[in-house]
């Protein structure tokens, strides 16, 4: 499931404790990096870079396809398509920027953001710089967002036609069928073969990724980078400190993924399954707690019920002609990454139960479109790329199917429809790499942070805790007992001082880690 980032604190709108080994998804072997083997990307790097410093970025008007008004500014940086190569083929990344607002004095330089995915945007970022949590920052540094390679308009991506990928409704069973299986297998198959036509597709990495965050940090002119990465973005974060780590300037990880190797990709998606049945529980126990608004239920067990009705008329009767048990999944996976959403995805399933489709077609439909349905299907792509070529991945689906059996005894709502969406991934053509160890020594990094809910679905806390093993010298902040996903700049104002101090002044917690208690609970509509 893609790890993608919509905090309400940036603009944006938008991937536990249960591991379940597979034999076919070979143990792997860390990248030993630096090494001989990533030498020449590594000299592709040097040069990418000294050409971008040279070069720099020239801010213009953004382009109108980017909906992007002043004071925003839009501008392109040059990067090599294969480091190896530097002199070969070249793609732009699209990168925007908002100036610091503050004083000459207070300025501190440029503060890049990305908002994870694989497949995020991040171009709106520097519109943040008008709320209230980031003005602070917005004084002190020029924002920049940018769309990483593949998104957008950084050489996008295309896997399949964009009307086929947002083809609706859809079926959603918790438990499919052998023939549905067989059917799915089959969609995986084109979609990968799809994906292969794209010429350089194994240049779509996260290795790469890391290596495009150099080459912005030189156009920009910044002698060391200060990044924020949410969700997937946090990895990026932390393969640019493994392979960069004297230009670290100060970086924060917000919602981190898990980096140990031997879970990239396929045992984080299992973990992120495992994740979503309990913040799928944590939900319908807030919808129980305000029956009387909702009238869905006064247990958990009751909202389930109510919620399984629904889904079986979307079933017989898709609601809208758009709305089958595939939409009404997808909206209220929604819930499981952000509580904001939790009023509005009860009032429309109660709403439907009264009789009143409206708000449920309202929130479930997908974007339709010609645009809409194309960035729908690039981000799409570009997941499906970065996730299949960085790392081994079951290449017979016995061992999908056994895996995912077993855990949807015990996590039925997301386990199937996140397995189906990586499925491709077992049927990729070209060659996967080994997941680079993001292991830091003790002195090589100046000190980061590390911000986490406790409850996260997309990226379960366990990832924070195994990155601030590994980034030595790093500082996890808890927010106790929530699980919005991305919360840095966000609701909490304990989170948010421990990210100030940390951005505007370089303080982390004087100890290894420090907890805040949790934002408050949304408030039912009435």
């Amino acid at each position: 499931m893609r790890h993608a980032l919509r905090a309400t604190s940036v603009l944006c709108a938008a991937a536990g404790s249960l591991v379940l080994s597979s034999p076919a998804a070979s143990p792997v072997s860390p990248v030993p990096l630096p090494g001989p083997a990533a030498a020449p990307e590594r000299a592709g790097v040097t040069v990418a870079a000294a050409r971008a410093a040279v070069a720099g970025i020239t801010w213009k008007a953004c382009p109108e396809v980017e909906e992007l008004d002043d004071p925003v500014r839009c501008g392109t940086v040059s990067v090599p398509l294969d480091y190896a190569h530097p002199s070969g083929r070249r793609i732009d990344l699209t990168v925007s920027r908002v100036a610091a607002r503050g004083k000459k004095s207070e300025r501190q330089g440029a503060f890049v953001f990305n908002p994870g995915g694989p497949g995020g945007n991040g171009m709106y970022f520097p519109l943040a710089g008008v709320m209230p949590e980031w003005k602070r920052i917005g004084a002190a540094y020029d924002l920049i967002g940018y769309a990483p390679r593949g998104v957008g308009r950084s050489a996008p991506l295309s896997c399949q036609d964009p009307k086929r990928f947002a083809k609706a409704p859809t079926q959603s069973p918790t438990h499919p069928s052998a023939s549905y299986k067989k059917e799915r297998v089959a969609q995986a198959r084109s979609y990968a073969a799809g994906c292969a036509k794209n010429p350089g597709i194994e240049h779509y990495t996260t290795l790469d990724n890391a290596r495009d965050l150099e080459v912005l940090r030189a156009a920009l002119g910044e002698p060391k980078l200060t990044y924020m990465g949410a969700s997937y973005g946090s990895y990026i974060g932390a393969v640019y400190a493994r392979l960069f780590p004297s230009h670290v300037r100060r970086m924060v990880f917000d919602s981190a993924v898990d980096p140990d190797p031997r879970k990239v990709w396929y045992g984080n998606n299992l973990e992120q399954s495992a994740a979503f049945e309990r913040r799928w529980s944590d939900f319908r126990t807030w919808v129980a707690k305000h029956d009387r608004t909702y009238h869905l239920g006064a247990t958990p067990e009751a909202v389930l019920r109510s919620y399984e009705k629904v889904r079986a008329e979307l079933a017989h009767e898709p609601a809208g002609g758009k709305v089958g048990p595939g939409q009404l999944q997808s909206a209220f996976l929604q819930a499981g990454y952000y509580d904001d959403y939790w009023p509005m995805r009860a009032a429309a399933l109660s709403a439907y139960l009264k009789g009143d489709p409206k708000p449920l077609i309202g929130q479930a439909t997908p974007p339709s479109g010609t645009r809409a349905e194309q960035e729908n299907e690039n981000a799409g792509a570009v997941y499906t790329a970065v996730e299949c070529n960085d790392a081994p991945w079951p290449t017979d689906f016995r061992v999908w199917d056994r895996d995912n059996t077993a855990l949807a005894k015990k996590a039925p709502f997301e386990t199937w429809d996140n397995a189906w969406m990586n499925l491709p991934c077992a049927y990729w053509s070209t060659p996967r790499q080994q997941p680079v160890d993001v292991t830091t020594a003790p002195g090589e990094l100046p000190p980061t942070l590390i911000l986490a809910a406790e409850r996260d679905a997309a990226t379960p806390y366990t990832g924070a805790r195994e990155l601030n093993r590994r980034i030595a010298g790093s500082v996890l902040v808890t927010e106790k007992n929530a699980g919005t996903h991305g919360i840095g700049g966000g609701a909490n104002a304990c989170v948010n001082g421990y990210f100030d101090a940390y951005v505007l002044e370089g303080r982390v917690p004087e100890r290894r880690g420090a907890a805040c208690a949790a934002h408050a609970e949304p408030t039912p509509l009435r």
